[in-house]
């Protein structure tokens, strides 16, 4: 499915992909119909503004901070706005992080910390079926992610990666009788 490009419209706010359209660079696609971006806390005015200028319309508030729009082609545009010490850092490196689309995508180990910590069922099934499929590279740098901003939940995303794995692993083969 495609879905706007914001950068156009943002330009020169820093912005990523997060949520289902963001996922789909690291595991299956699954079926969703909005997209889901974030921006600083401190650059949610000027974001509103734009979007406003471009013939977004403003439908709600969102209850985990943030808003909701409607793009002109009638997509729903979630803007998460968050103030995390890690987001300058995952801004920077999402510009050079695309999915196949060309928009640009929160890297995998952000991409974990910030599903992890809303905490809902769907994020954290997103969260075991990206890492089950993630090189031990990539497991490492979402472990030393959260060693810096949530060693708190170092065992539990240790649980969340055997999961995956296991969710991943093909069937042993049966043997002949």
């Amino acid at each position: 499915m495609q879905f706007p490009d914001l950068t156009p419209i943002l330009k020169p706010i820093p912005w990523a992909v997060v949520g289902a359209v963001a996922t789909r660079l690291y595991m299956p696609e699954r079926v969703t119909r909005d997209l889901d971006i974030v921006v600083h806390s401190e650059d949610a005015p000027e974001a509103r503004r734009k979007l406003a200028e471009a013939g977004f319309k403003y439908q709600s508030q969102l209850s985990i901070g943030g808003s909701s729009w409607l793009s002109p082609e009638g997509i729903a545009v979630d803007v998460l706005e968050i103030t995390e010490p890690w987001l300058d850092q995952a801004l920077e490196d999402a510009r050079h992080n695309w999915d196949p689309q060309g928009l640009p995508v929160l890297p995998l180990p952000y991409l974990i910390l910030m599903k992890f910590q809303a905490g809902r069922v769907q994020d954290l099934a997103d969260v075991t079926r990206m890492l089950g499929q993630a090189s031990e590279e990539t497991l490492n740098a979402v472990r030393q992610l959260f060693s810096q901003y949530s060693p708190a939940d170092l065992e539990d995303l240790e649980s969340l990666i055997t999961l995956g794995q296991l969710e991943t692993k093909p069937p042993p083969e049966e043997k002949a009788q």
